[in-house]
């Protein structure tokens, strides 16, 4: 499983953060599923909506090198989904088996055309922005669309983390991820939290 996480210029790290913090502990844990990844950004170097900045290992990889390719949000999305050097950079993840975004970042997945035909989440805030993109937008914390995963408010990046890790694993590793975290909010399992749109539940 190799994965490519997206960062761009005035992202939410958390959005970043508590997801591949959940995602990369599989390395340690299940080794045999031979796990890894990059971080991923158009430019050298991107600052966050705070300030924060990061050096980025791979500029502008070609993105259908990767199993699963991951975008968080940020404000700047809302600018960001109509430059066409970043939609076309995303597209090359189009035949990724994974496509999992948190936030704002569904917004860029849409706009670069990965969302057509598929049921999706983002930020309250942008159903509206996220409506053309996508064939619904589900007002939950986690949507599952086939290979395709959102997950709402930024928060939500731990969650969605865990259940596509119990998906891409097994209920038992994500207990373990959980326990290592010390996190108990994310239930193992179903959950009514989660929207699966094959399922209509």
């Amino acid at each position: 499983m190799k994965m490519a996480f997206i960062l761009f210029h005035g992202m939410t790290s958390l959005d970043l953060i508590g997801f591949t913090e959940v995602l990369t502990r599989l390395s340690r844990i299940r080794q045999d599923l031979e796990i890894s990844w990059d971080y991923c950004a158009m430019s050298p170097q991107i600052t966050d909506d705070r300030g924060l900045e990061y050096v980025i290992p791979k500029v502008r990889p070609n993105l259908s090198e990767y199993d699963l390719v991951f975008v968080p949000g940020g404000f700047t999305t809302r600018e960001l989904r109509f430059d066409p050097d970043v939609l076309a950079w995303l597209r090359t993840g189009r035949e990724a088996k994974h496509l999992v975004s948190v936030c704002t970042g569904s917004l860029l997945l849409g706009a670069a055309g990965l969302l057509e035909g598929k049921r999706a989440t983002s930020n309250s805030s942008a159903y509206e922005l996220l409506a053309p993109y996508c064939k619904e937008v589900v007002h939950a914390r986690i949507v599952q669309d086939g290979c395709l995963f959102t997950g709402s408010g930024v928060s939500s990046s731990i969650d969605l983390g865990l259940y596509v890790l119990e998906r891409l694993s097994d209920a038992a590793t994500a207990e373990q991820v959980k326990s290592d975290m010390s996190y108990p909010y994310y239930q193992t399992g179903t959950s009514s939290s989660v929207y699966h749109a094959k399922m209509g539940v």
